[in-house]
């Protein structure tokens, strides 16, 4: 394979897409596992659905559709929750559904033969152009610097948005902002694992790495180097066994946590008592 890599520029990509949605989904997974915003995340990654099929509609390319509806949809959820008494898990369920609806129905509206949506659904890291390549660099510059800047502020956020409050931080502005960065994170991560498995590669990582540390920065750090070997691993095996990509690279990331988990429960549960 490593052969390869030097032959195929597609295998080249992969590789880069690879590295830069470890990233991406080491930062943001790691803040919606503190947060707890694991639905709204599922919520965004499925109304991007409707963006991709709003971008072969129009005839550009379907991640800049995606985008658009991630972000448009992120803060729409923001603005609802926080002007209505509405239940949050209610109001993603229908940005959920929403989504999906727009995409077929923008998808059946197309004249010819409606375009395979696979990749975009359950995600062919193989496929993965350098235009995609482009667009996730930057949203993975944007996330990166945003968060480095409000680093402190962001800590103090997790930890207790009401104290948050009471020190001065705008928390209403400072959601909106992770939000939108949620959104960012997604788009990344459409081409690698597709809309319906992203959740998978953003919770697991940075929930393996919370069975060993508490420290924020350690648990980052080491969500990011996890779902670059889950990445590089499914890849390989996408690649050698011929499977799909996406679902081979879920099929790690998932199976890890399961033994993991388990490997730490029995180890607990037969772990001698100090003498």
């Amino acid at each position: 394979m490593l052969i390869s890599l030097f032959k195929y520029s597609f295998l080249q990509h992969a590789v880069i897409a690879a590295i830069l949605s470890s990233i991406a989904c080491g930062i943001i997974g790691t803040i919606i596992v503190e947060k707890k915003l694991v639905m709204l995340s599922g919520g965004i990654a499925h109304t991007a659905f409707g963006g991709v099929g709003f971008g072969y509609l129009l005839g550009i390319p379907p991640i800049l559709g995606a985008l658009f509806f991630s972000v448009a949809s992120a803060i729409g959820i923001t603005s609802i929750k926080r002007q209505n008494s509405t239940n949050s898990d209610t109001l993603i369920g229908m940005f959920w559904s929403l989504g999906m609806a727009l995409g077929i129905l923008f998808i059946a509206f197309m004249p010819g033969y409606p375009p395979d949506m696979t990749s975009y659904l359950f995600g062919d890291i193989l496929n993965v152009s350098n235009f995609d390549i482009k667009i996730m660099c930057i949203m993975d510059l944007i996330i990166i610097l945003f968060i480095i800047s409000i680093l402190n502020t962001l800590k103090s956020y997790l930890f207790d948005d009401e104290f948050s409050f009471t020190l001065g931080i705008n928390t209403t502005l400072l959601e909106y902002y992770l939000f939108i960065l949620i959104a960012l994170a997604i788009v990344v991560l459409i081409k690698v694992v597709g809309i319906i498995l992203i959740i998978a590669l953003l919770t697991a990582p940075p929930a393996i790495s919370k069975l060993f540390t508490y420290d924020f920065n350690k648990i980052l750090v080491s969500s990011i180097i996890l779902g670059m070997i889950f990445s590089f691993t499914g890849l390989w095996l996408s690649y050698v066994i011929n499977i799909p990509s996406g679902a081979s690279i879920i099929l790690v990331t998932v199976l890890t946590y399961f033994i993991t988990t388990a490997i730490k429960s029995l180890n607990q549960k037969y772990k001698l008592p100090p003498s």
